[in-house]
């Protein structure tokens, strides 16, 4: 290194060690401190909460149902019902009418038909059940203690504060510090 190179890296050297010393020369800086208080207390901050849960429940029912051997030997008497209902009907009704009469009367012969044919052949309905299974969800609800925070006391040179917290800080708690001039 050559003098000029050596002097210069003295003189920086030297305003560095001048200007720490002059900033630590027993003042500290306007930048906040930390610092840890005790806690006293800890409170739980408690919020009653209404919680639904769905609850499924089955059952079995009897589903009944008719089954009707002798439908398909009745179709004559049907059809032989309506045909002598209808030709009445039409005799019947006179004008506009005609139709309406017409159209009622073959459903009450085909009706008087059925039931006549169902009486001359035997009633060979039967009745059946099967067994269904029916479910149904319902919501039972109950009350929950939740926590939101905590309410916490502590102390820190003498003096007591109090601040809300989302977790319990334990037996200390660390503080921020910051001493600036009144205005």
């Amino acid at each position: 290194m050559n003098a000029k190179t050596r002097i210069a890296t003295v003189g920086i050297a030297a305003m560095l060690f001048a200007s720490t010393a002059w900033a630590d020369n027993g003042y500290r800086s306007s930048r906040a401190q930390y610092d840890y208080a005790r806690v006293t207390s800890a409170e739980p901050i408690i919020r009653h909460v209404t919680v639904e849960t769905p609850v499924r429940e089955c059952w079995e029912e009897m589903q009944y149902y008719t089954v009707d051997r002798n439908a398909g030997r009745r179709g004559g008497g049907t059809l032989l019902g309506a045909i002598i209902g209808g030709v009445v009907g039409h005799q019947i009704g006179s004008g506009r009418g005609n139709d309406a009469a017409t159209v009622a009367g073959t459903l009450i012969g085909a009706a008087i038909g059925n039931e006549s044919a169902r009486k001359r052949h035997g009633g060979a309905v039967e009745r059946h059940g099967r067994p269904v299974e029916r479910c149904e969800t319902r919501y039972q609800s109950h009350q929950e203690e939740r926590i939101d925070g905590y309410r916490v006391t502590y102390r820190y040179n003498g003096q007591k504060y109090r601040t809300e917290m989302p977790y319990d800080p334990g037996e200390r708690i660390k503080v921020r510090v910051d001493i600036r001039p009144a205005r």
